[in-house]
């Protein structure tokens, strides 16, 4: 064996959970096909939201809360500066299924959050215009998290602990044994007793069966620069996500004093056949609608971007992610579909994974993730 665990993607999940896998003294090889950090999945635009009043259900409330002394942990064991802590804004109509959803979250774990009307939401944060019909939901344990400086972080601790990292190797095939796994590179075979897939996007190239249930969507980012810059500061200007019918989007302070980050959900309308057909340009057409959206909404950005780009994410037909064994093959475990959630409880995965690895359970309740409901007992790819 080259060594207990193998990894294939070193991005999101695949970074948490060798770092978790390498604290608990376990041997670990991963593979990741681009650079560490890279900025060809999920994980790129450098800021991505951590919340805890959450639209996508209160199942995942103990999660989120593991995650925010996990994000702590990380931080230090690397002495990196991964997340900072702000007040985070949920804006939206309250007859909304997800602001609904929201406040169910709250009182059901009785998080720390305050509530505005429109008229207080205006005098408190002017450079959104509210609504009449709008409310303002302050996440108290709210923030930004720094997405490839964390990857990186966790990567090293890994590696530091005698994890073996391949970056720039590309995995072409698996082939499970009674024994482990065969995984084959371009240039070399690897035996391990375990696998784990994290390979976001590129998942469905070594699971048969799942690509079905997997949607890989192009998401656009949008950085602007803001008239003035003070009203637009971590300190002035909250993380925020603006629920809607259509074009939800979500927005990020002025990081380090310049450009304001905006982003639109994505829906099915963005789906992409294949990950390696990922479109980096953004076209004019792309950016009006959310170039509309801030005339009428944050008119305190100049319209025209200064910089954008485009990124992948996996979702799944219910929204929730798949994490656990693959039906038929116990020594395989597969985290993927995060739906467009799932960095802000990335080292929490990471410690699921490890825990299915190691005793092929978890202590948190995963059971709504199992990848049964949409496998059952294919084989994984061989060449």
């Amino acid at each position: 064996m080259d060594a207990e665990v193998g990894i294939i993607g070193l991005g999101t999940m695949g970074s948490m959970a060798a770092w978790q896998l390498a604290k608990e003294g376990v041997s670990v090889i991963g593979f990741e096909q681009f650079g560490i950090g890279h900025d060809r999945s999920a994980a790129g635009g450098e800021t991505r939201l951590f919340r805890t009043a959450y639209k996508e259900g209160a199942k995942y409330i103990p999660l989120l809360k593991d995650a925010y002394q996990m994000w702590k942990q990380l931080e230090a064991e690397s002495g990196n500066y991964l997340f900072h802590e702000t007040t985070g804004l949920i804006i939206g109509n309250p007859q909304l299924k997800t602001m609904k959803n929201v406040l169910r979250s709250i009182q059901e774990f009785d998080l720390e959050h305050e509530y505005l009307n429109s008229e207080e939401a205006r005098k408190q944060f002017p450079q959104h215009v509210i609504g009449n019909d709008e409310i303002v939901i302050m996440d108290k344990k709210s923030g930004f998290l720094r997405p490839q400086y964390a990857i990186q972080s966790a990567v090293e601790i890994a590696e530091k602990l005698g994890a073996k990292i391949h970056s720039h190797t590309y995995v072409k095939a698996i082939v499970p044994d009674g024994e482990g796994v065969v995984i084959q590179t371009e240039e070399k075979e690897y035996k391990v007793k375990k696998l784990l897939i994290t390979a976001g996007p590129w998942t469905a190239q070594f699971i048969p069966g799942i690509e079905s249930s997997l949607e890989v969507r192009r998401l656009v980012n949008a950085w602007f620069l803001p008239r003035n810059k003070e009203t637009f500061t971590e300190a002035h200007f909250p993380v925020f996500t603006r629920e809607r019918e259509e074009d939800t989007y979500y927005g990020f302070p002025a990081v380090d004093g310049d450009m304001v980050k905006i982003g639109i959900l994505s829906t099915k309308k963005h789906k992409i056949e294949h990950a390696g057909l990922l479109n980096k340009n953004v076209g004019v057409e792309e950016l009006a609608t959310l170039q509309a959206i801030l005339r009428n909404e944050m008119p305190g950005l100049y319209n025209d971007p200064s910089r954008t780009s485009a990124y992948m994410e996996v979702y799944t037909d219910d929204y929730d992610p798949i994490v656990g064994e693959v039906p038929g093959h116990p020594n395989v475990v597969v985290l993927t579909g995060f739906s467009g959630h799932g960095f802000k409880m990335a080292p929490t995965m990471g410690k699921i994974a490890k825990e299915l690895l190691m005793t092929g359970s978890s202590n948190f309740e995963i059971g709504d993730f199992s990848p049964e409901r949409f496998l059952s007992g294919q084989k994984v790819k061989e060449e």
